[in-house]
Order: structure tokens, then C-alpha cells, then sequence
């Protein structure tokens, strides 16, 4: 799907959802649990999560699994993530194969434990015909590394041109993106947070200049279908206007 070309679907519903899935730790220590514990109850929202948004009629849902920055954090809880990511993908795949769930990763999956990245790779083999939504896991990924990355590969785009003046004129916001790793991924339309916290922390940066942002105070492992339907419905509350006047979207 070209990242341009709109979908099938009324305007009030988002095609692409992303979510920061956050308060899992501060969940678990609210009831005397460990991290852990809170990442593998996560886990399991998120599975519903994906059921939910396909019945809303989501077409594209991004979920922010592990981030460039996570693997600063205490060895165990890294290798619980690892750990969990290994066994649980393997588990969900019948229901993403019922549910037509076409599963994809944005970022870069090199650095994976070996069972983690075999169970990723699997699960985008297993499911890649699939039609009826994209579950984009966000794994090792960062915003900041996504531009940086497609910045390389600008450069390296215009050193190869022979006439270099007009190729950094043609690099448009549209030619950059589609040299970043979201090229085939819908823009961003809603960007849910949960957890309290009121900050993107590195997360869809590029398509965050335009996207709906909507925070939630629920920890994440407390987040309901009732939740996400707020989400959505605040999203078809707003008015979209892209830099134009009120007047001229409506028009």
C-alpha cells in the first residue's frame, strides 16, 4: 500500500494507529509484582488490543514493543522481554492467521536474541499474504535512528545524481520519506500513549508532525476495549486541517 494513496474508510475512523504501551512496570509495583509480571499482563492486552482495532475497523495498528533505548535497561528485564517475544509470537500466530492479521516490523531486528529474531522472522513469513490488518510491532526501533538513517541514504541518493544542485531541490518531504523504513506504511493518523505520561518519546517522529495525539492516564495493562474506543472516538472528534484554516478543510 502506497503511504499516499488513501484508504477505503470514512474519515472519522484513523487508519493507522500507533501506541505507546506504557505503565507496565508501574503496574506491576502498584500490586507488589515484579516487572516482569507486568510486561507478560502487556502481553496480553496487546493481543486484545489487535482484535479490537481490526472489529473498529483499523487497517494498520503500530505497537511500540522495545526501543533503541530499552536495552539500557536492567539485564533481567531485557531478557525477560526477549524471552517473551520468543514464546508468545509463535503462540499468537493462529489467531493472527484467523484474524487475516498481516504481522511487520519497523526497525531493525538484527541485534535480537536468535529465538527472538527466528520467532519475528516466522511470524512475517507465516502471515505475509494475509490481508484484513497490519500489525506493525516496533522492535529496536527509534525515530530519531529511522531519520537519521534515511538522511544517509539521501546523501548517498544525491551524490549519485549528476547534476547534484537539482537533486537535493527534488528531495521533498514525500522523496525522503519514502527512503525511510515506514516507506510502505501508512502515515500516522492517532498516537495513543497510556501510562500518564504526555511525551512521544521517539516514536513515530516523522509522522508525528501531523498525527492526533491522545493520551491516556490507564497503565497499560489496564487498558480496555472501552479505552481504545475513546481514543478513536476523540480522534473523529477533531478537526484535521494539515496548516489550513478551519474554513478551507471544511470547504
Amino acid at each position: 500500500m502506497s503511504p499516499s494513496t488513501p484508504m477505503d474508510q470514512s474519515n472519522s475512523l484513523p487508519c493507522h494507529v500507533g501506541i505507546v504501551m506504557d505503565g507496565n512496570g508501574r503496574w506491576a509495583k502498584a500490586r507488589g509484582k515484579g516487572r516482569l509480571e507486568g510486561h507478560k499482563q502487556g502481553a496480553k492486552v496487546a493481543r486484545n488490543v489487535v482484535e479490537w482495532a481490526k472489529n473498529f475497523g483499523v487497517r494498520q495498528l503500530s505497537l511500540y514493543a522495545f526501543s533503541t533505548e530499552n536495552w539500557d535497561r536492567p539485564k533481567l528485564e531485557v531478557r525477560g522481554l526477549m524471552s517473551l517475544l520468543s514464546i508468545l509470537l509463535p503462540r499468537t500466530l493462529p489467531e493472527m492467521m484467523q484474524n487475516d492479521v498481516r504481522f511487520r516490523v519497523l526497525g531493525d531486528i538484527s541485534p535480537l536474541p536468535g529465538s527472538a529474531k527466528r520467532a519475528v522472522e516466522n511470524a512475517m513469513s507465516e502471515t505475509k499474504g494475509n490481508t484484513g490488518m497490519d500489525l506493525i510491532l516496533c522492535l529496536n526501533y527509534g525515530g530519531q535512528q529511522e531519520i537519521l538513517a534515511a538522511a544517509r541514504t539521501a546523501c548517498e541518493w544525491v551524490a549519485g545524481q549528476d547534476d547534484r544542485e537539482s537533486a537535493w531541490k527534488a528531495l521533498t518531504p514525500d522523496r525522503f520519506r519514502s527512503m525511510m523504513w515506514r516507506h510502505d506504511v501508512a502515515p500516522l493518523d492517532l498516537l495513543i500513549r497510556t501510562g500518564g505520561e504526555r511525551r512521544i518519546s521517539n516514536f513515530h517522529l516523522w509522522d508525528a508532525a501531523y498525527a492526533e495525539l491522545y493520551f491516556s492516564d490507564v497503565y497499560w495493562p489496564d487498558f480496555s476495549k472501552q479505552d481504545l474506543k475513546d481514543a478513536l472516538n476523540d480522534y473523529a472528534s477533531r478537526e484535521r486541517r494539515y496548516g489550513k484554516t478551519g474554513e478551507q478543510v471544511s470547504s
